[in-house]
């Protein structure tokens, strides 16, 4: 939240005047009678008998297949926090016209007013018949992670909660090109990870299917380590089986010492200039804490950082999930997938990365609004899909 009057009130101007940011428009208009008996009763009696013999036809003769949920409780919106889902309801919105702008995938926000797991899921699987795929949005840890691995495992829809993994599929984008720049490799580099949440988890297990061998991650009370046992939950428990192969322990301070990359989404002012001095040569960070980074770019290339990226779009190398999650959805659309697996993930995140054909030091991360962008994300992760065998319509 801003502390500028001026700004404040020019936003809550601006939604209030658009608060129908989106709205449902009909393809074929009824313009008169014989077109409402088509689309509406008798007509549309005709693909209901057809569904009800084959349910795989709700895909022909309904939008299903172009439909996303942005599901949410509300509970970690933003760097906001708990605010609840009326509060939340701004940000869906805003998710849903960024479906729509980028990737031609008509999205609602479906917000639900209970913190329980149980009720979380029970919810969006009474409402699944009706979607084509399942957005998680802005729901705290750790039981964000139970509520995806249940969805996933109960529904035969894609379902991805794209805080962990859109950031995830960005920063290995931003990464296999920072990389290639600095002259290293995945299984060479020692990487630190700042932040122990949603994000955190899903970009290490990226970060190690893409052969990444020594990887330490840090929350508040320093490195996760196996047989750690103070502010530990299961995924924390199982992160620490995952990294840090020689069961390093300590702070930020210690660990930090020679690493190749910074991984930061914590929050902001946790690395200083003289963490980076003490990392290997050309050092990369990637501090996407919002609004205010982990460093600022400036005071990290002061210290020796070869190339930084943050969250932010008034930076070079902004790590915008909406680079990720239009193209991803696209794909898994348009096979109608029943999973958004790793194979796909990860083809995402190399199409994102070749799509700079020349990186550098300022652009080893493209635009969200360059033309086609997102479609071309989409074909990569159909293609994935089919390959790994989850794509139910391979033909489309």
């Amino acid at each position: 939240m801003s502390s500028d009057k001026a700004y404040v009130e020019r936003m809550l101007k601006l939604h209030e005047t658009n608060k129908r940011k989106m709205e449902a428009v009909p393809r074929t208009k009824i313009t008169d009678s014989k077109i409402l008996s088509e689309f509406y009763t008798p007509g549309v009696a005709e693909p209901c008998v057809q569904i009800a013999k084959n349910k795989a036809d709700v895909y022909k003769y309904t939008n299903k297949g172009n439909i996303v949920a942005v599901v949410s409780d509300g509970t970690a919106v933003l760097g906001l926090g708990d605010i609840g889902p009326e509060a939340g309801l701004p940000v869906m919105e805003g998710k849903c016209m960024l479906f729509k702008t980028f990737a031609d995938i008509d999205a609602i926000p479906i917000m639900i007013d209970s913190k329980d797991p149980e009720d979380i899921i029970k919810a969006v699987k009474l409402v699944s018949p009706g979607l084509g795929a399942i957005n998680l949005e802005d729901i705290a840890a750790p039981k964000c992670f139970e509520i995806e691995r249940r969805l996933k495992k109960e529904l035969n829809i894609p379902v991805m909660h794209d805080d962990q993994h859109g950031t995830a599929i960005v920063i290995i984008a931003g990464l296999i090109n920072a990389l290639k720049l600095a002259g290293k490799s995945f299984k060479d580099i020692k990487v630190i990870f700042s932040g122990a949440g949603a994000a955190g988890t899903a970009i290490v297990k990226m970060l190690l299917a893409e052969g990444c061998k020594n990887i330490i991650v840090a929350d508040r009370a320093g490195a996760l380590y196996k047989g750690r046992t103070d502010n530990m939950n299961a995924e924390k428990e199982e992160l620490a089986k995952i990294t840090n192969p020689e069961n390093l322990k300590g702070k930020l301070d210690e660990i930090i010492k020679g690493a190749d990359v910074f991984i930061g989404v914590s929050g902001p002012g946790l690395l200083t200039k003289e963490h980076v001095k003490s990392m290997n040569t050309k050092p990369l960070i990637f501090a996407v804490a919002n609004p205010i980074p982990e460093i600022m770019p400036a005071d990290a290339k002061d210290a020796g950082a070869f190339i930084v990226a943050t969250g932010r779009s008034d930076f070079p190398n902004q790590v915008n999930n909406c680079l990720a999650f239009p193209g991803v959805f696209r794909g898994a659309l348009d096979v109608h997938a029943s999973d958004i697996n790793d194979e796909m993930k990860i083809a995402a995140a190399m199409c994102l990365a070749e799509w700079v054909k020349e990186p550098t030091v300022d652009c080893i991360i493209p635009s969200a609004f360059e033309e086609g962008l997102a479609f071309k994300v989409g074909e990569a992760v159909a293609k994935a899909a089919i390959k790994s065998g989850v794509a139910v319509d391979p033909k489309k």
